[in-house]
């Protein structure tokens, strides 16, 4: 095996980006982007690697999707009683990667997570199938060894609910807001000179962007 992934080779070449496809606000860049992804992947375009760290400095990643581009950043939903939930709680501090490999493109964002308000999570919810609805009620989410099985659980809920016509948003779900600090947009360029460039906000400022070119 170690030998094949040695002989893996793609050279990027479909796209350039340069200085001058840059907004100066780099959130109308991320939009335009997931625009083109959805276009080829209507599914997964959203899907999006969130990286949080633990009280004791441990890294951990998962995909989760990307529900709302907003004018703090991006949002995404989850449990907050879960393992990221837990970490976002004690760190803020977030990392979330793009990467869209039919356009050869990435899109790396640091920045801080924030709970949503309780409104923003309670329509998010009333939007969700009703299967979803139950399923966050039920789950543990990264709990060990939960007893019952989920099966039985889901089945508990279900009836649990079954004369509600709106199933009510757990308090132990909801929203997370990303305020951007730092994106970088990524596009492959043939023999790994791949254009890069970062966005990063200026000092005490919550709309001015410094762009600067990296280095592939």
């Amino acid at each position: 095996m170690d030998s094949n992934v040695q002989k893996v080779r793609k050279d990027y070449q479909k796209q350039e980006l340069t200085r001058s496809d840059l907004p100066e606000n780099p959130i109308e860049l991320l939009e335009s982007w997931l625009i083109d992804a959805a276009k080829g992947d209507a599914n997964d375009y959203n899907a999006m690697c969130l990286s949080t760290v633990d009280e004791f400095g441990n890294p951990s990643s998962r995909i989760v999707l990307l529900r709302s581009v907003t004018d703090k950043g991006i949002r995404f939903f989850t449990n907050y009683r879960s393992q990221k939930g837990k970490e976002i709680d004690a760190n803020p501090n977030v990392c979330v990667n793009f990467f869209w490999r039919d356009l050869e493109r990435q899109v790396r964002i640091v920045g801080k997570a924030s709970r949503c308000t309780a409104e923003v999570s309670d329509d998010y919810f009333a939007s969700r199938p009703r299967g979803s609805q139950v399923g966050a009620w039920t789950s543990q989410q990264s709990a060990v060894n939960v007893s019952p099985k989920i099966e039985d659980r889901v089945n508990l809920t279900a009836r649990r609910f079954e004369e509600t016509e709106s199933i009510p948003r757990p308090d132990f779900w909801g929203g997370y807001d990303i305020a951007v600090e730092s994106i970088e947009f990524w596009q492959g360029r043939p023999s790994r000179l791949h254009n890069r460039w970062r966005y990063q906000l200026r000092n005490n400022s919550k709309s001015t962007w410094k762009l600067d070119q990296l280095d592939p």
